[in-house]
């Protein structure tokens, strides 16, 4: 017998603030998503906004008759229950999603929902919490970690140190452990940064490194 074909397409389950931007953004991109809400009130409000569905997840049979299944990736957005994200997971598990992304309110939550089988576990909360640390406590304009190993993207306004200097005489790499990989010119696009790259004070500068590095190059005078 042949096999069922999928979809590409996301299923985005539980539509609160976290779910809700995932679908509508997907949706944006002119991704294939369906929305799955227990809620009817949800339902109704998103009917006519998003390809969307009334049906209870932690239920293995309401989400096989959903169609779960034939997607590619799912994205379980419940997270204020602990018991219907891990029922909703380990379902999604169970019908051989091949990516599963859930959300998670803590580390322990996070820890069970690796443990049954998602792919992908995501801290909205305590990721934006962090992000805005650094805003607040560093002199940044944007901060996003990429993984786990402390690897972050920064954007800022350049140290006094490197104005009016090509980037390959300063030596920040060696120096502070960072590199500066795009410039911002008022009214001018990023362009990547090299050797010969001159920063102005009116600059914005894209800098990457350990979190740690960054940290301290944020802190140099301007």
């Amino acid at each position: 017998m042949a096999e069922k074909k999928r979809t590409s397409g996301t299923m985005v389950i539980g539509l609160g603030r976290f779910g809700a931007a995932v679908a509508a953004t997907l949706d944006s991109m002119d991704k294939e998503v369906l929305g799955v809400e227990q809620n009817r009130r949800k339902v109704q409000h998103f009917s006519g906004l998003l390809p969307i569905i009334e049906a209870d997840a932690s239920d293995p049979e309401a989400l096989d008759q959903a169609g779960a299944s034939d997607f590619t990736s799912a994205v379980v957005g419940v997270g204020s229950s602990l018991e219907a994200s891990v029922l909703i997971t380990a379902n999604l598990v169970d019908l051989g999603v091949e990516s599963i992304w859930a959300k998670a309110v803590s580390r322990e939550h996070g820890s069970i929902l690796k443990r049954i089988g998602a792919h992908h576990v995501v801290y909205p909360e305590f990721d934006a919490g962090q992000r805005t640390a650094h805003l607040v406590g560093a002199q940044m304009m944007d901060y996003i970690r990429l993984d786990r190993d402390e690897f972050v993207v920064a954007k800022m306004r350049p140290p006094r140190e490197l104005e009016g200097f090509p980037l390959g005489k300063t030596k920040v790499e060696e120096k502070y452990g960072v590199r500066i990989i795009a410039v911002l010119s008022p009214q001018d696009p990023y362009s990547y940064a090299d050797d010969n790259t001159v920063i102005d004070s009116s600059d914005v500068i894209i800098v990457s490194g350990s979190a740690a590095a960054v940290d301290r190059f944020a802190e140099r005078p301007r």
